[in-house]
């Protein structure tokens, strides 16, 4: 499975109703949110799954009655689960999600699974993943984590097979908002590592469209949704996480 063009994120692990009353928080709203994103061009979902009180989990039951119900209303969607530790959990409970789920994709950070002090267990996850056919997503952080990640791709510990990466462009910290130059850096490293991936980027805040479409322009695929901005590109909230993507696409089609 190749990364789909468009993928959107439509709640992350951290916002909630408060920060947006459309941000879909249990799995009815997730998959009704699926269903409008992909009639607006989202080719895939990157889901995330909250407990009864909203808070991010790595749950695999609820894992696996999302990916049940996506399969049924909008079968053609990509679904990415994540693994993202938020803090809370750690390198063996990432592992254990993906080994009891075995889902079609999934997104780790480079920086939390290789918190394992173990090489050789990182080394098994991710060969693992490999024999299922479970597509991984690198999430790159930070430039130098390209070169991480080519030197786990010198020394066997992630397979060279099928390579896909997320560019994450700022964060949620306040003032740490994207732009389209951010991508420049990470860009170079990986042409200077030689890596042949299937490449995507996110980014933070109120320029996420230009730095997508950025992306876009220079060969690579997009993440877009309310995990990581609320707004349209005129600075306007946006009314969903479709209008988001539908705005995406309009843009990419005009070529701008």
């Amino acid at each position: 499975m190749s990364l789909p063009r468009i993928m959107v994120a439509p709640n992350g692990a951290r916002r909630g109703k408060a920060d947006h009353p459309a941000l879909p928080v249990t799995i009815p709203e997730i998959v009704a949110c699926a269903r409008e994103c992909h009639a607006a061009g989202a080719g895939g979902i990157h889901a995330h799954v909250r407990d009864a009180e909203g808070r991010h989990v790595l749950d695999a039951g609820l894992y696996a009655e999302l990916i049940a119900e996506l399969a049924r209303a909008v079968p053609e969607m990509a679904v990415q689960i994540t693994t993202e530790a938020v803090g809370r959990y750690s390198p063996a409970e990432q592992r254990a999600l993906v080994a009891r789920l075995r889902p079609a994709a999934v997104s780790v950070a480079l920086r939390e699974i290789t918190a394992e002090p173990d090489a050789r267990l990182t080394r098994a996850f991710f060969h693992d993943c490999a024999a299922a056919g479970t597509e991984v997503q690198h999430i790159l952080y930070a430039p130098e984590e390209v070169d991480r990640l080519a030197a786990l791709l010198a020394d066997g510990t992630v397979p060279a097979e099928r390579l896909q990466v997320l560019h994450v462009l700022g964060r949620y910290a306040t003032g740490q908002i994207s732009q389209p130059s951010d991508l420049d850096a990470p860009l170079a490293r990986q042409r200077a590592a030689g890596l042949a991936a299937d490449w995507a980027v996110c980014a933070f805040g109120p320029a996420e469209t230009e730095c997508l479409l950025a992306a876009m322009r220079r060969g690579g695929k997009a993440r877009i949704g309310f995990e990581n901005n609320l707004l349209n590109m005129d600075g306007h909230p946006a009314a969903s996480n479709a209008e988001r993507v539908a705005e995406l696409v309009r843009l990419a089609e005009a070529g701008l």
